[in-house]
């Protein structure tokens, strides 16, 4: 990788995401024949490639070609005797050649066609059950802000998301070295047009261009999958009789300090939202005996974000959201755990517990409340 991140725990874990063996995807539309498969099979088991020094050659016919945005070309990959000077190569990307006038060789398509999260992308495919789940879903984007029109640019859907994703990992990068990392040897490959890595402008435009939907929809796939997990898989260790133990609770994000996420979120803590940031307030329901999340709602803190709320209202209006949203986690054989700050819903059997405080409902439904 040729960016190089601010700290050594940033770089282990860009490594983790970009490093081990080559995840190469096609390029759009390539459907490669069997004697091609067959070298892609033996590619992705080797994942190096060696070529003797002595075979590579200049495609074109003067130098390096019109502009020097060429590949070098093997000529007559015959076999390699000890001794022989050999380069060892690791593949960047698999894509059709464009073939110049002047013999230049380059690649077809585009780098964000190529660019992935290694294992970790690999393993959110298989969560989703969905290949190129990122691709899929950033297909039927629709952009908004400042970016109009479909034409292809320095960035696409895709790899505005990817980039979203990779923050999370890398919270010491700022978006230029993000962006290097994310591409990484893409931009060294003679693509047929000319490509500079995005600028931290560009990236910041597209992921508001992009919005919260996409990764919201992929969120929500990644968390069936895990549902679906603890579902095909006794996981459990915490039981209530023969239910599964879940929990509910909420908790506080803080969002950078703008005049439109204190009008969305809100601060809690303060009754005039004099808090030093706005806050976001998540629900997250939770599998007790993993503790992996099944589902997770956003929402306003509280009181700031043009209302009256405090935090068992916020928290309840959450609760209700994610019944709405996610009606297939409150089975019958799950029992919900939250603290006294929530009601049940409408509907569920209910009593006022004799505790002392008495104003709080207590579900005898799905849902149990402790009462401290």
């Amino acid at each position: 990788m040729p960016a190089a991140l601010p700290s050594c725990a940033a770089a282990a874990r860009a490594g983790a995401v970009a490093g081990g063996a080559p995840a190469l995807s096609l390029g759009p539309g390539m459907l490669p024949g069997a004697a091609e498969q067959a070298g892609l099979d033996l590619l992705g088991q080797a994942g190096v490639v060696a070529v003797r020094v002595a075979g590579l050659s200049s495609p074109a016919r003067r130098g390096l070609g019109k502009d020097g945005r060429t590949a070098l070309v093997a000529a007559g990959a015959g076999p390699i005797a000890t001794g022989d000077m050999v380069v060892f190569l690791k593949p960047v990307a698999i894509a059709a050649a464009v073939v110049r006038r002047d013999g230049r060789v380059q690649a077809a398509g585009h780098p964000a066609d190529h660019a992935r999260l290694g294992v970790a992308e690999e393993r959110l495919d298989e969560l989703a059950g969905k290949p190129d789940v990122i691709g899929q879903i950033a297909a039927g984007v629709k952009l908004g802000g400042k970016v109009k029109g479909a034409a292809r640019r320095a960035m696409t859907p895709a790899l505005a998301a990817r980039f979203t994703l990779l923050m999370t990992l890398t919270p010491d990068a700022d978006y230029a070295e993000l962006m290097q990392a994310l591409l990484g040897d893409l931009v060294l490959v003679p693509w047929q047009r000319r490509y500079r890595v995005p600028t931290a402008t560009v990236a910041c435009t597209w992921r508001e261009a992009l919005g919260p939907g996409p990764l919201q929809e992929l969120r929500d796939l990644l968390l069936a999958g895990v549902d679906a997990g603890h579902r095909d898989h006794d996981y459990r260790a915490v039981t209530a009789g023969d239910l599964d133990a879940c929990s509910i609770d909420g908790s506080l994000t803080r969002v950078p300090d703008t005049p439109a996420n204190r009008q969305a979120f809100g601060s809690a803590g303060t009754a005039d939202d004099s808090a030093p940031y706005p806050q976001l307030r998540e629900l997250r329901l939770s599998n007790a005996s993993t503790r992996a999340a099944l589902a997770v709602v956003t929402g306003p803190s509280g009181a700031a974000a043009g209302g009256s709320r405090d935090k068992g209202e916020a928290e309840q209006a959450l609760l209700d959201k994610a019944l709405t949203d996610y009606p297939h986690l409150f089975t019958p054989g799950r029992l919900w755990i939250m603290d006294r700050n929530f009601r049940a819903p409408r509907g569920a059997l209910a009593y006022r517990p004799r505790s002392g405080h008495g104003l709080e409902e207590v579900s005898v439904g799905l849902m149990a409340y402790l009462d401290p």
